[in-house]
């Protein structure tokens, strides 16, 4: 029940019609006996100061960031934890002593996910990442603190692209290598390890969509994509076809969650609950992710 004591926390982004966050959280804050709420708001990007200066005077815990916003957002901080810094984008805000401190759990999920769920040395390995954004970055950071052999990065904005290429370099060794958006550049993704779709290409408006040509697929491939609603993209589904390794974002959403948990209570995440919880959420979910 909601009442004087209710602490929120809100997801800014948009579209948000895919996201299974908060049946997720909210089933983790019973489970936890906290008196909190988590609930969407579909925002833009030149939204996001009104918004957040309303969060300000609220009782909200934090908030949470998807796209298109999680680099826009740290312009709105007070500051950000130094993972978040170096990623370059945020996908979790807490409000503490009035400060909004920026940080981004999205590169946690991931390293736990591609743990768990394949038995890829990364050190050893190469990566085609296309998507520049903010997951991609989260996703690419997070390879480059691992120690990956090299990554390459592409975006459909070469200017994004090369900007992140810049930021790893800087931050974690000259390991990345910008991809331009052109004819050819997918010669890069077929002498990978590792495919990535950080594009958000294969949901709703784009379900019949890859960012990948099927043709440069090969079954040596572990194809990875950050989108779990549909839980099999365009491009997993042809991935899976050619015998590849394929994984989605569930695993990524369910410990970044538990990540933003640790953030905003201070308390380890009940990570069966949140599993069984994203497991009935799935059952329920038409294969297009409608």
């Amino acid at each position: 029940m909601i009442n004087i004591n209710t602490r929120f926390i809100t997801l800014l982004g948009k579209p948000l019609h895919q996201s299974f966050s908060a049946r997720m959280q909210n089933a983790a804050y019973k489970a936890m006996g906290k008196n909190m709420l988590y609930f969407y708001t579909e925002a833009e990007e030149s939204q996001l100061e009104d918004i957040i200066r309303g969060i300000r005077n609220m009782p909200f815990a934090g908030f949470a960031v998807t796209k298109p916003n999680k680099v826009e957002v740290l312009k709105h901080l007070d500051e950000a934890d130094p993972l978040c810094k170096s990623i370059g984008a945020c996908n979790t805000v807490a409000i503490r002593d009035g400060r909004l401190i920026g940080f981004n759990t999205d590169s946690i999920g991931f390293a736990v996910s591609i743990k768990e769920e394949t038995d890829i040395d990364i050190t050893k390995s190469t990566f085609f990442s296309a998507g520049a954004g903010g997951a991609g970055r989260a996703i690419s950071c997070a390879l480059a603190m691992d120690g990956a052999k090299k990554i390459y990065v592409y975006d459909k904005i070469d200017s994004r692209a090369e900007d992140l290429v810049s930021d790893i370099n800087k931050n974690y060794g000259r390991i990345a290598e910008f991809v331009p958006f052109e004819e050819g550049a997918m010669q890069k993704a077929m002498a990978s390890d590792m495919l990535i779709n950080a594009t958000g290409v294969g949901m709703k408006e784009t379900i019949d969509q890859s960012p990948f040509p099927e043709e440069i697929i090969r079954p040596q491939h572990i194809c990875y994509d950050a989108t779990y609603n549909p839980t099999q993209t365009c491009f997993l589904r042809q991935a899976a076809a050619k015998g590849c390794v394929t994984v989605n974002g569930i695993g990524m959403l369910l410990h970044q969650g538990a990540a933003q948990i640790k953030i905003w209570t201070g308390e380890d995440a009940p990570l069966e609950v949140m599993s069984k919880e994203l497991a009935d959420v799935l059952a329920g979910v038409p294969e297009a992710g409608i």
